[in-house]
């Protein structure tokens, strides 16, 4: 098996459930006592916060990228940007290694089309839903992508950070998605997916973090990570 390479710590929560992802999938896959080969860099989620809160992406875009490099130079046979948001500096680190980065938008996409979906409704951070680094990406794979309104948006965004609300606000956003057409709904922020799951939604969900996880266990078995 290859070694997988995890950027993490954005937040460590979601990264304990990357790991966990990764190491299950490994299991079922091989069998018996089988776990994953990677390793892990975990950033200091303070500072990333503040440097996206500032606008000062090319900053985190330097410290993901540093951390690519440090993954690398453990063994690393692949890189993994364990969060959505943060694929807004995808290049950056892409560019900082010569191992492949498995993005995590490609692996949403495909899992999207092989569902035979085409409309989808996203949500994440307000990062992830209003800039274009990501839903353009979706597009770019030939999906039509729709999201919140503004108050939603700003809901979602809220409850991702600050833990304000409860599952029902997010059941009732998916909703509002579903009447606005959307076939399916992608969980583009891995706290969502500690919150919501299949049962909470009339269409198919998308939980991105899983379909990452699943991509890279993917790539490290078959050699194939591009």
């Amino acid at each position: 098996m290859r070694t997988i390479g995890l950027i993490g710590g954005m937040s460590w929560e979601s990264t304990a459930e990357y790991y966990r992802l990764i190491n299950e999938y490994t299991r079922d896959r091989l069998g018996g006592l089988h776990s994953a080969r990677c390793v892990l860099y975990s950033v200091d989620f303070a500072e990333i916060e503040r440097l996206q809160t500032e606008g000062r992406w090319e900053e985190a875009g330097e410290v993901l990228a540093d951390a690519a490099r440090a993954v690398q130079s453990a063994g690393a046979d692949m890189v993994l940007i364990c969060t959505n948001t943060m694929h807004k500096v995808a290049d950056a680190v892409a560019s900082a290694v010569s191992v492949p980065l498995v993005h995590l938008a490609d692996a949403t996409a495909d899992a999207v089309h092989a569902a035979g979906v085409r409309k989808v409704g996203l949500l994440g951070t307000a990062f992830t839903m209003e800039q274009d680094f990501y839903r353009g990406r979706l597009r770019d794979r030939g999906l039509d992508v729709r999201v919140p309104d503004a108050a939603g948006r700003a809901l979602v965004h809220e409850v991702i950070y600050g833990e304000l609300c409860l599952g029902e606000a997010y059941r009732k956003i998916i909703r509002a998605l579903v009447a606005d057409g959307a076939e399916g709904v992608i969980l583009g922020c891995t706290e969502i997916e500690l919150l919501i799951g299949p049962e909470d939604s009339p269409v198919p969900v998308f939980p991105t973090a899983r379909l990452h996880a699943l991509a890279a266990v993917d790539a490290a078995l078959s050699g194939g990570a591009e």
